[in-house]
């Protein structure tokens, strides 16, 4: 995670001006995890381009990372979101409070959902939440890794449970 080592050497958080040359950092951090030897078949990153991206436009109103960002994103397989069931806890330089918290979780939802990215949120506390998360990774690698979906073919996932199977999408219509 660039991000956090860059702020915690620092001892603060990023300026408007250090926002892309910190997508960029970070987006080689995890390229180069991607391609390390002997190869890996999952690579987890916390902070993405993505991530800096929406903290540019949540801080400095600047919206002008997106196209790299989301480019950068087309060729990940899965993005996982943590849903906002855990209870929030202050963190130094990272953690501005719930409100920021629920923010960056619209921006973020937004971005993928208009760039056609497939995503999946994580719901749980605990090992439960871990294995929530597992559970969608090991689903998506069995499938065939699709290039943008249209909006009407991406699979559903329940928003609470992450689960596409969830019977909730029997019912969504009524929810």
């Amino acid at each position: 995670e660039h991000l956090r080592t860059w702020c915690a050497e620092r001892g603060r958080t990023p300026t408007r001006t250090e926002q892309a040359q910190l997508a960029k950092h970070q987006g080689g951090h995890i390229e180069a995890a991607m391609e390390s030897e002997p190869p890996v078949q999952v690579v987890i990153a916390d902070t993405t381009p993505l991530m800096i991206a929406a903290y540019s436009e949540i801080y400095f109103q600047d919206v002008s990372l997106y196209p790299a960002a989301l480019r950068w994103h087309h060729r990940v397989r899965l993005h996982l979101l943590m849903g906002l069931d855990v209870p929030w806890v202050p963190d130094g330089l990272f953690r501005d409070g719930p409100n920021f918290r629920e923010r960056t979780d619209e921006v973020l939802r937004r971005q993928l959902q208009s760039a056609g990215l497939p995503f999946h949120t994580v719901y749980g506390l605990g090992a439960t939440r871990c294995r929530n998360a597992l559970g969608i990774v090991e689903a998506v690698l069995r499938t065939p890794f699709p290039r943008k979906a249209p909006a009407q073919e991406r699979a559903w996932a329940c928003e609470r449970c992450s689960d596409p199977n969830c019977a909730r999408r029997l019912f969504s219509h009524l929810i």
